[in-house]
């Protein structure tokens, strides 16, 4: 800076700037600063010198700073005790030091675990360690943010979505000067909506196997019969089972498959269908055991669930007749935790990326796993920034182990405050996907929904009554069911559950098809993206031929990924591949994209190839188009006009 009359004064007062009103914007928070610097130190000036005592004592400070809030301190130039969670009994007594002190002198002592034990200390050791993995611990548990409240998602900032590699020109393609880009072209191929079934990944209705209650929900007197008829019902396209973690892993180290559940991944195979799964932590149904597994609840404590008003006390009869819903296990022990890690561990090596896996849901707190513990108005944790911390921190572990196959989180609002919206948030944000089991219920789920960011999918669970279907029952000519469905497909859901709430069984289902076909049918047809090029340019420019491929979508949800476009020669050769934008082509739009083909010659006999990009993984797409496709689903560019159009 300089002055007009005379040189100014330049005098830094906290160092280098830092953009923290940006930071502190894009956070929604308040910050402060916490300089760690000498009284004689000028700030990057050329004889900085920082004393290490005053290193140490911001140090020191720094580490308390995040509980001072809600656990006072003892802070004193002789000692101070760690509020990290993960270092609640460590404490450190520190002898003041001279100013030539070096970092690796020992110079104090630390108490591990009490006074009993007492450990000599190098202050370099203890930096690297101690310090180091305590706030690298407190940072994987990830920070209590409480910060996300409830909002339109509509216009809610997600970010772009996943990343497109090898993007098309997705346009503008002016053809008259001055802005044209390519010269006059014509439309040589159209298609149309096709009236079939188009099965693909990331859509389709889902026949749910086991739910609430395991096997026990299935009723029939052969239950491996029972799950062959479930597999093999026509309607559905998926399959979904809901396990215990005790099904799933009655001892620690490794994972052991129930018969039945081995049945379903047999048949599924067979029958060409792919398996939904959530493995339930709490199973308030299970009346004969507990959803956890005894090496949990042997070390792990639990916290009785308690009501707040007598009114709640109907709504909860269920959950107190059952000695294994009355509780919840303190999820933020230690014990839990590496248990939960194991575990997680344990079915990514099993599942991600299995072409048999559809999707997994994410472990959420309490009944079900679907985020709640209602009607009880307690919660196991000692306060809201353990639970959702401890929930942040679980989260966190299946995004790192599950990087292939999509997780899907419960929209379930916070009834029981652990962090559900935070848990949301953060799945959407990476790129997975959400799922609701309670559709008619909450308006918060309905935004969710309804307008969450074209390239998430989203599973609608509504269950079907488990006794016939009642014609008296409609109401102005519509049925309980048809009204369902009606609302299914206007929340634009990828999947909708094929359950007979707690009575699976598919001639249960066979009889709501039976009585409401146009319905099922007409959800069956148009449930998630259905994509196809519905307008095809090709021209001439110089040496090399252009395709224009404007690409419908006549399904209600958008892509859930990245869709990828592959022009093949007549033999299946790739002459150009490339992406549209995520989540593209959406519902009852067109999105253009360009193709350049230097040695091509002619476009007839070309062929057009359509994959989806879920989180690296890619699955081959059958164009949803009444014109005829090859056996592999691609589509064989021929002159189909009677007439320009």
């Amino acid at each position: 800076m300089e002055s007009a009359r005379k040189d100014a004064l330049l005098l830094p007062a906290m160092g280098r700037s830092a953009p923290r009103g940006a930071m502190e914007g894009a956070a929604q928070t308040r910050a402060i600063t916490v300089p760690i610097a000498d009284y004689h130190d000028d700030q990057d000036a050329a004889h900085e010198n920082l004393r290490l005592q005053n290193l140490w004592d911001g140090v020191e400070t720094t580490v308390v700073l995040p509980d001072m809030k809600s656990h006072p301190v003892h802070l004193a130039p002789t000692e101070f005790r760690f509020q990290i969670p993960q270092f609640q009994n460590y404490r450190l007594r520190a002898q003041p030091a001279p100013a030539d002190t070096t970092i690796g002198e020992k110079r104090g002592t630390a108490h591990f675990n009490g006074p009993q034990e007492i450990i000599p200390m190098q202050r370099r050791d203890f930096l690297k360690s101690t310090v180091a993995v305590a706030v690298a611990a407190e940072l994987g548990m990830g920070q209590a943010q409480a910060m996300v409240p409830a909002h339109n998602w509509g216009k809610y900032d997600f970010g772009s979505g996943p990343q497109v590699s090898d993007r098309l020109n997705q346009g503008p393609f002016p053809q008259y000067p001055p802005d044209a880009v390519i010269p006059t072209d014509d439309v040589v191929m159209t298609t149309t909506s096709s009236e079939e079934v188009v099965p693909n990944y990331g859509k389709g209705l889902v026949t749910y196997i086991t739910a609430d209650s395991g096997t026990e929900e299935i009723k029939s007197d052969n239950i491996a019969q029972a799950i062959e008829d479930l597999v093999r019902f026509p309607l559905g396209q998926q399959l979904y089972v809901r396990p215990t973690w005790r099904e799933l892993q009655p001892r620690p180290g490794r994972l052991e498959m129930p018969d039945y559940l081995s049945l379903v991944f047999e048949l599924a195979k067979q029958n060409n269908k792919r398996v939904g799964l959530r493995i339930q932590m709490c199973a308030p149904d299970y009346t004969h055991e507990a959803a956890l597994p005894d090496f949990i609840l042997e070390k792990v404590p639990k916290v009785d669930l308690v009501l707040s008003d007598q009114e709640s006390r109907a709504q909860a009869k269920r959950y107190l007749q059952n000695p294994y819903a009355r509780y919840q296990p303190r999820y933020d022990d230690a014990f839990f935790q590496q248990a939960f890690t194991e575990l997680v561990g344990l079915l990514a090596a099993e599942f991600d990326g299995s072409p048999i896996i559809e999707y997994i849901d994410t472990f959420m707190y309490g009944f079900w796993g679907e985020g709640h513990t209602w009607p009880f108005a307690n919660n196991p944790f000692p306060d809201y920034p353990t639970a959702e911390r401890t929930w942040i921190h679980m989260l966190e572990v299946q995004l790192e182990h599950f990087s292939k196959t999509p997780l899907l989180t419960n929209t379930q609002p916070d009834y029981s405050r652990v962090g559900n919206a935070e848990l949301l948030d953060r799945t959407v944000r990476s790129h997975n996907w959400i799922r609701s089991d309670t559709i008619f219920i909450e308006n918060e789920q309905i935004e969710a929904l309804s307008n969450r960011p074209p390239w998430i999918a989203a599973l609608l669970e509504q269950g079907l009554p488990g006794k016939p279907p009642d014609p008296s029952a409609a109401a102005e000519g519509i049925s309980p069911a048809e009204n369902m469905i009606a609302h299914v497909m206007d929340v634009g859901a990828n999947y909708w559950s094929l359950w007979n709430f707690h009575q699976i069984s598919a001639k249960n289902l066979l009889s709501y098809y039976h009585a409401y076909p146009t319905a099922f049918d007409r959800i069956n047809r148009r449930i998630g993206y259905r994509v196809r090029p519905s307008f095809i340019w090709s021209y001439k420019d110089g040496t090399y031929l252009g395709l224009i491929a404007g690409f419908a979508n006549d399904g209600i949800a958008g892509v859930p990924g990245v869709l990828r476009v592959t022009v093949e020669s007549r033999d299946g050769k790739a002459l150009k591949s490339g992406c549209l934008d995520a989540g593209y082509p959406l519902p009852g739009k067109i999105r253009q994209a360009q193709f350049v083909l230097p040695n091509v010659a002619h476009w007839e006999g070309l062929k057009l190839r359509a994959e989806i990009e879920v989180k690296g993984m890619r699955y081959p797409v059958r164009w949803a188009c009444q014109q005829k496709l090859n056996d592999d689903g691609t589509l064989s560019l021929r002159p189909n006009l009677g007439q320009q159009i």
